[in-house]
């Protein structure tokens, strides 16, 4: 509930605070007195669009301050949760306004952004009027109205849900459609390349060690002649030979040396050793120098091969076999295609089938749902003076989408027989206003939880209709806060709190003030709503009458033969 209200230096406001009672709340005022400046006030704090020049002439900075008392379980408090703020009895909301245009938004003294500013008070206060084309009159949000009243909200989610999974498995299957059309464009290029990489079968180094064994065979003659050397040298014939005389003169000699030569027949018997291990490597090297003329021709020819396919495909010759992996998982990507598809198909399939299914059973609530808002509004409008009146809650068929295959729009028809169509193209001012209360009513559905503000909703209207509406609006206020700008007294008479706008000249300066009335100020003013600018003693005792008999809830008929008589 909206507990108060301040503002300061806003508009034609120098300093004003305002304490809101429940139930039915009426304002009232002449004709350019400020109620319009009130509204605006209210909707700057609630983070609203609106006009920008909002600072009063002369002042540095505006402030206006709202406070609302939050009970447990308010849907405002998951918000707050989520946006790091404490939850707490009393909300208050702040909001200052530079003469540049600086606005900055504080939530129990803490600062916030305009967006968490404007989903609070989506929670907080609703504003209902005869051009509320954000509300009951855009026709964008008359599904949501529905699926409120009718409690089809779970479905309706469970409906956004499998739309988006069908979405996102549309989208899977486009991918993959798209993917396998670009490789059948290059299907023979890539079986082509498959099939030459697979032939050649190289790996990385190949190129290396095969260029390294055709310099070996090409140089292996020439190192063969020195290593052939090298063995004729150690062999009996060189070393090994002189060796063997040696180390068999010093054997003779030592038994005549008593031991002097022992150690030198050793170390001879130690070269030996080593000239057979040296001559044994050297042999078998010399084996491995024995290519076949056809070696080196094959080396050359796959070396070759490996560095044409590189300079082919613009890779180095290591990175052969990583392109042939590549372009195998292409083609293996190409030939599981039509499988992968079938299986993306589907999927998509049953998911088009679930939504279907959750959009067939929200089209079903929404259809139950019309019939009862429908019957509804028949009962409300007939207490409102509009028994010939209906209203119809239209529902047709469109495209798939994210929330069904509805469109709902809210259509009247004023006479019987007369064309039925959209709220505001078909209804009069008068009119339209009791349609829009009568529909808040059905949809408010006993929710207390907003405070209601209707800005002038029983414009056109006059005596018994407007004693009607007058008589509703009270009705709706009683379980929670109605807020009212009127003109009408029928109306004014029923409130359960009422003030006056008023406006002030001081020097060159206009004030606008609000002021709350006592039971014989409130007289006065329905005197005033009666009468116009001059009050006849005639119209205060007309005033006394209408202000008692409506509260005690004289029926307008009643009322009207008692004016008439006195």
């Amino acid at each position: 509930m909206l507990q108060g209200l301040s503002i300061r230096d806003m508009l034609i406001i120098d300093q004003l605070e305002l304490q809101f009672q429940p139930g039915l709340n009426v304002l009232t005022g002449e004709t350019g007195a400020g109620k319009s400046i009130l509204l605006d006030c209210l909707g700057f704090v609630l983070g609203w669009r609106g006009r920008a020049d909002l600072v009063r002439l002369g002042a540095e900075q505006g402030e206006v301050i709202a406070w609302f008392d939050i009970p447990v379980g308010h849907p405002v408090n998951k918000i707050l949760i989520e946006s790091g703020f404490d939850l707490e009895p009393e909300l208050i909301l702040r909001r200052t306004n530079t003469k540049e245009g600086r606005k900055t938004s504080f939530v129990n003294d803490r600062r916030c952004s305009g967006q968490v500013l404007r989903l609070i008070s989506e929670t907080l206060l609703e504003l209902h009027g005869q051009h509320d084309d954000r509300g009951l009159l855009d026709v964008r949000e008359h599904m949501k109205l529905l699926d409120a009243h009718s409690n089809s909200e779970p479905l309706r989610d469970s409906c956004r849900a499998a739309w988006k999974l069908v979405s996102q498995r549309q989208s899977s299957l486009t991918v993959m459609q798209d993917k396998i059309k670009a490789l059948k464009k290059e299907e023979d290029y890539l079986r082509y390349t498959v099939s030459e990489l697979e032939h050649l079968d190289v790996s990385p180094g190949d190129d290396a060690a095969l260029d390294a064994h055709r310099r070996l065979i090409k140089a292996s003659e020439k190192i063969r002649v020195d290593v052939d050397r090298a063995l004729e040298a150690l062999s009996i014939n060189g070393a090994e030979g002189l060796i063997n005389d040696a180390s068999r003169w010093v054997e003779s000699a030592a038994d005549h040396l008593e031991g002097q030569l022992n150690g030198a027949s050793e170390v001879l018997i130690r070269i030996l050793n080593n000239l057979g291990e040296a001559q044994q490597e050297i042999e078998r090297v010399l084996g491995g120098l024995k290519f076949n003329p056809a070696e080196l021709d094959y080396a050359e020819d796959r070396l070759f091969s490996i560095r044409a396919a590189a300079r082919k495909y613009s890779v180095t010759p290591d990175e052969l076999s990583t392109l042939a992996s590549e372009m195998g998982r292409k083609l293996a990507s190409l030939d599981d295609g039509e499988t992968g598809l079938l299986s993306l198909q589907e999927d998509l399939d049953n998911a088009r089938q679930d939504y279907r299914d959750f959009a067939a059973k929200l089209h079903e609530a929404r259809i139950a749902g019309a019939r009862v808002l429908d019957a509804e509004m028949e009962s409300e409008l007939a207490p409102l003076k509009m028994e010939r009146a209906t209203f119809k809650t239209k529902i047709t068929p469109i495209s798939d989408g994210l929330d069904g295959s509805d469109m709902v729009e809210f259509t009247v028809a004023t006479n019987p027989g007369a064309p039925s169509g959209p709220l505001q193209k078909i209804a009069s001012g008068g009119e339209l206003s009791r349609f829009l209360l009568a529909l808040k009513v059905c949809l408010s559905g006993g929710d207390t939880h907003k405070t209601i503000i209707f800005d002038e909703i029983d414009r056109g209207v006059g005596g018994a209709t407007a004693d009607a509406v007058g008589r509703r609006l009270a009705e709706l206020g009683s379980d929670g806060q109605v807020l009212v700008v009127t003109h009408s007294p029928q109306v004014a008479a029923l409130g359960s709190t009422h003030w006056r706008v008023e406006k002030r000249v001081v020097g060159d300066m206009t004030f606008s003030s609000v002021v709350s009335l006592s039971k014989q100020e409130r007289i006065d003013e329905i005197a005033r709503m009666l009468a116009g600018n001059v009050v006849t003693d005639a119209a205060r005792d007309a005033a006394t009458v209408s202000y008692t008999h409506l509260r005690a809830h004289e029926t307008p008929e009643h009322l009207v033969c008692r004016l008439l008589l006195e």
